[in-house]
């Protein structure tokens, strides 16, 4: 619930202007909620004299606006969205867990449908081995469940597990990366604005990233998996492949035309 701090409000009506769902009313000079809402925090963000709170959130994450953090220029956004590459080799160092929460606060930062904040986060990376484990299992009940009568959507990891088992160091599915992380949400469109911006982040930090839908799928249908993943009855919608680049790339790769409409 929205709490207002009466002796700080002075009642200019800023919360009230900004607020998506009306729920703000300026009595006697003073902000009065009417009913309880989406809890999008506009009010806490917007209030000169901080006396908007939600209890029920983390206030204490709460940043003051600084025009000097604010210094990101157009072209070097935008060099950085071109200079991003989908990395498929890794180093083998691992992350530290300082880094590992810089980007969970990325994902959760993301704007979700109706401020649900229904994202979930999995980072795997100490247990990554048991993960390897249970899906080559998985992958390999396939095969010998399935005989000949193998769904055409199945038929990738048959020949992954084939590379693996001719080539143990072969790590196509999982590109030998150190960190797997999954993001799950009833809404695609919220695990997906999560992603890229904790792609956005990682390339800042010069951490690499590859989506893999190959991963994420196989992992939705292991029930066991999710099981010891504690997601049971939730559905992956992104998975993202971390870790430090062992390639450097020297220049953008090219890009068609844009297909546009100027109006």
């Amino acid at each position: 619930m929205i709490k207002i701090d009466e002796e700080k409000c002075v009642g200019c009506g800023l919360c009230a202007k900004d607020c998506l769902a009306f729920n703000i009313e300026i009595h006697n000079h003073k902000a009065h909620i009417i009913k309880d809402c989406l809890h999008c925090g506009h009010c806490v963000a917007i209030c000169p004299q901080k006396a908007v709170s939600i209890p029920e959130y983390d206030m204490e994450d709460v940043e003051e606006y600084d025009p000097d953090s604010f210094c990101l220029e157009p072209e070097q956004v935008l060099h950085a969205i071109k200079f991003r590459r989908s990395i498929r080799s890794f180093k083998p160092e691992k992350l530290a867990q300082s880094d590992l929460e810089l980007l969970l606060q990325a994902g959760r930062y993301t704007a979700t449908a109706k401020n649900c904040q229904g994202n979930g986060f999995i980072f795997i990376q100490e247990e990554l081995e048991h993960l390897k484990s249970m899906v080559w299992d998985y992958i390999e009940n396939i095969e010998v469940q399935s005989e000949k009568n193998i769904s055409r959507d199945l038929l990738p990891y048959l020949s992954f597990n084939k590379r693996r088992k001719t080539d143990p160091t072969d790590d196509f599915l999982f590109r030998n990366a150190p960190v797997v992380l999954f993001i799950t949400s009833d809404r695609p469109l919220d695990a997906g604005l999560a992603a890229q911006n904790i792609e956005t982040m990682a390339v800042s930090m010069e951490i690499g990233v590859l989506y893999n839908g190959y991963l994420s799928r196989i992992a939705n249908a292991d029930l066991a998996l999710k099981k010891w993943l504690g997601i049971e009855g939730e559905t992956i919608q992104a998975c993202m492949l971390l870790g430090y680049p062992n390639r450097r790339y020297l220049r953008t790769a090219p890009r068609k035309k844009a297909h546009v409409i100027w109006k």
